[in-house]
């Protein structure tokens, strides 16, 4: 398999089932589980959101799977997946893709952004301002996680004002889909700079997650 002959990435278990997965999981405690959207017994949407509710497990959810539609993907988000990827992304995005989950980062390909953003519609248009809800619920993640770019044009500005030049310039790469290690390339900086600044732009925009941070910066057209 791919990600055996990396160095730093060992396959500790595989599955044949959705049920088959949460069990491996629970067993071996793995730092990033690839998980399928369609499977028998128990579908990757069911098993995820099992997996992610075990606040003892470290494990977080990559979806890896041929399926991008609106539904799959907000599907797997509000199940608490940390990132979704395609089949046929290239073997070196996906192992770029796996270190970032594994380093607390969420992932979406292109596509699946895209259909996120066409599946939350005027949903997104709800205000930043308002009151997040806890990291815990995991069911308001996905298409309630896009509660972020204002109900106006003007409320939208007002959002980003507090942003400064450079949390802006960060805010635009998380937009493009950068994870830390990216935007501190980019930016000739440390990954902690990075880090210290999305930290920031999440608190400042009450964004609760990176896939949130991502659709207030598509929504505000930082990011064509």
């Amino acid at each position: 398999m791919l990600l055996g002959a990396e160095e730093d990435i060992e396959i500790v278990g595989e599955a044949g089932d959705g049920e088959e997965g949460v069990a491996v999981v629970v067993d071996q405690r793995p730092d990033v589980v690839l998980m399928d959207i369609r499977m028998p017994v128990l579908d990757g949407v069911k098993a995820t959101a099992r997996i992610t509710s075990m606040a003892e497990l470290p494990t977080r959810v990559l979806v890896l799977t041929t399926f991008d539609t609106d539904e799959a993907v907000t599907q797997a988000l509000r199940a608490g997946a940390s990132g979704y990827v395609l089949k046929d992304t290239e073997p070196d995005d996906l192992i770029r893709a796996v270190h970032a989950v594994a380093a607390g980062d969420s992932v979406l390909s292109p596509r699946a952004m895209r259909r996120l953003l066409d599946a939350l519609g005027p949903t997104a248009t709800a205000s930043a301002s308002e009151q997040a809800p806890a990291p815990s619920d995991v069911a308001a993640r996905g298409r309630e996680a896009a509660i972020s770019a204002g109900s106006s044009g003007e409320s939208q500005a007002a959002d980003l004002s507090y942003l400064t030049e450079r949390e802006l310039e960060v805010l635009t790469l998380i937009g493009e889909g950068l994870t830390n290690a990216e935007i501190a390339a980019s930016l000739v900086v440390a990954e902690s700079t990075a880090k210290t600044h999305v930290g920031r732009i999440l608190m400042k925009l009450h964004a609760r997650d990176r896939v949130q941070a991502v659709i207030i910066a598509h929504r505000a057209g930082l990011v064509n």
